[in-house]
């Protein structure tokens, strides 16, 4: 990791040596920006040795578990009644749609990250990098360690298998991460309301607090809209 913030310029360097060293590059982002530990990064809170293997999951089948987790009716459910339960995921309600179809990137990925990694960058300017041994973006997250979505899961490996599913249908690039946020370069973005809906629900399986705490209204479609030709992902877990 580097003593100090880190350039886009810089990322996006090793990213185009990424096959000679090996090594995949990540902004790191902190807790707080005045935070002097740069927690987890530098205080060591990453557990790799807990992590399995991406290539040991089904992305398909994850995603239609997930699915299910979080649709379920609960008539206990404090906070969303049955009916307002299956608004959240229309049209599709409790019934997992199936993975979205993939799509030819309109871009170069490579090109579509370092475009998304001066963006993050000038956003969060204390960013630091970070290289972890890995063919990718979606392994190094679990190869480092990464725990974001632990509240959710704490074997990252899972997570990965997905993103790794949609850097090949989708043409995504993991630039950035932080405690618990994860920020995708998407040069294959959907192009219609009708494609963006599969990916929304693909998103809502592996991050619901996207669309349960996310911009209002807090539903699928509402969300969708906004995934139309949109280059860049952002997942947030609580």
């Amino acid at each position: 990791m580097s003593d100090g913030p880190a350039t886009a310029e810089l990322w996006a360097r090793v990213h185009a040596e990424r096959t000679r060293t090996g090594l995949w590059p990540l902004l790191l982002d902190s807790r707080d920006p005045r935070d002097s530990e740069f927690r987890p990064w530098a205080s060591g809170e990453l557990f790799p040795e807990r992590m399995s293997s991406p290539d040991t999951h089904n992305p398909a089948e994850l995603l239609s578990g997930w699915w299910k987790n979080y649709t379920v009716i609960d008539e206990d459910d404090d906070m969303l009644s049955p009916e307002d339960r299956l608004a959240v995921t229309a049209p599709f309600g409790l019934v997992w749609p199936g993975l979205a179809p993939a799509h030819r990137p309109g871009t170069d990925p490579d090109i579509t990250a370092a475009d998304y990694a001066q963006y993050f960058a000038a956003r969060r300017p204390q960013s630091r990098l970070g290289l972890v041994a890995a063919d990718s973006g979606a392994h190094a997250l679990s190869a480092a360690g990464w725990d974001g979505p632990v509240n959710y899961d704490n074997d990252t490996a899972k997570f990965s298998a997905v993103v790794a599913s949609w850097e090949q249908r989708f043409g995504v690039r993991v630039v950035a991460v932080g405690p618990a946020t994860l920020h995708l370069s998407v040069a294959a973005p959907p192009t219609s309301t009708e494609d963006a809906l599969l990916v929304a629900a693909e998103h809502f399986a592996l991050c619901p607090d996207n669309i349960w705490q996310g911009r209002h209204p807090n539903t699928l479609a509402a969300y969708a809209e906004r995934l139309v030709h949109n280059r860049c992902w952002d997942f947030w877990w609580d």
